[in-house]
């Protein structure tokens, strides 16, 4: 029997999306015949390598979220050790996770971005970086954590910079009116476009996480040539990072002035979050594909190296 060592936890902000997502993909793989050893991470990683070790798997399911899990190093532990793992590369991961690089990456694609720049925690208290409304947000975490927009009026950007707690570089990128959208990769396969709806002001941590924080429309209630071009922009997004395995590809969609919109691609996940309110696991069941066949596929596309 296969045995698959599931990586979840981590010491990012977003451990506690890890946790649940790597309990869900475990019971999955156990349902789907794999043997496994489920690894929390923590910040000894002397203790994840003596697990790893201890567990001698065939693959490991990296269920990592954030910093440390999907920007390319402990990608480069596991390429280290040898063992095949799932989802992008070091160099993928870590493109795919500054920001900024992803940016000029798609640009370098002609794929369509808004306009933006990294600044650090001072210059965003003396000045805009940009005209209002723009967004600030972290140039390396994900699940929407600190992320804030700044609209005319509004006299929080000085206090956001002095109390900014995500290192010394800050994206400020113009804020795009309309819906919020995601398309998931499968390989070489775009799913679906699902449409995120919230009351919440933007698709926040908590819209993305809290129980009834979101609604999904799937498939999303847009023009077919804007679903058609968000598809194949995730699959080119996919494939410009060098991502392997899963990718999820995030929008905004300008609809403000009459449909088929502006299309803007936001950011590329290489680490598709795995809970219960996710949205790859969603839109593999849209397409036909059970959770545990969605974990098994994942894994079947393991290897080091990029």
């Amino acid at each position: 029997m296969t045995c698959v060592a599931v990586l979840f936890g981590g010491i990012s902000a977003e451990r506690e999306v890890s946790l649940s997502s790597g309990r869900q993909v475990a019971g999955a793989l156990a349902q789907a015949g794999y043997a496994v050893a489920p690894i929390e991470v923590t910040e000894d990683l002397s203790a994840t390598i003596a697990a790893l070790r201890a567990a001698r798997p065939d693959a490991v399911f990296n269920a990592l979220h954030g910093r440390f899990g999907e920007d390319g190093c402990i990608q480069g532990v596991l390429d280290w050790m040898g063992l095949p793992y799932t989802h992008s590369g070091v160099r993928a991961s870590a493109v795919a996770m500054d920001k900024g690089a992803a940016k000029a990456v798609f640009a370098a694609h002609g794929l369509p971005v808004a306009e933006g720049r990294v600044v650090s925690p001072e210059e965003l208290e003396a000045a805009d970086p940009l005209p209002r409304p723009y967004v600030v947000k972290p140039v390396d975490e994900g699940s929407s954590v600190g992320v804030t927009i700044l609209r005319e009026g509004d006299n929080r950007r000085a206090e956001v910079a002095r109390g900014w707690r995500f290192g010394r570089r800050i994206m400020a990128e113009a804020f795009v009116p309309g819906r919020e959208l995601t398309v998931a990769v499968l390989g070489d396969r775009a799913l679906a476009v699902t449409e995120i709806s919230t009351g919440n002001v933007f698709y926040d941590y908590e819209a993305k996480y809290a129980d009834g924080g979101s609604r999904h429309l799937l498939p999303a209630p847009i023009h077919p040539a804007a679903a058609q071009e968000a598809m194949r922009v995730a699959l080119e997004a996919h494939r410009a990072l060098g991502c392997r395995g899963v990718s999820r590809a995030d929008f905004r969609y300008d609809d403000t002035g009459g449909e088929p919109g502006r299309l803007v691609l936001l950011e590329v996940n290489t680490q598709p979050g795995m809970t219960p309110t996710s949205l790859l696991p969603e839109q593999a069941a849209h397409a036909g594909i059970p959770f545990p066949q969605l974990c098994r596929w994942i894994v079947e596309q393991a290897r080091h190296g990029t």
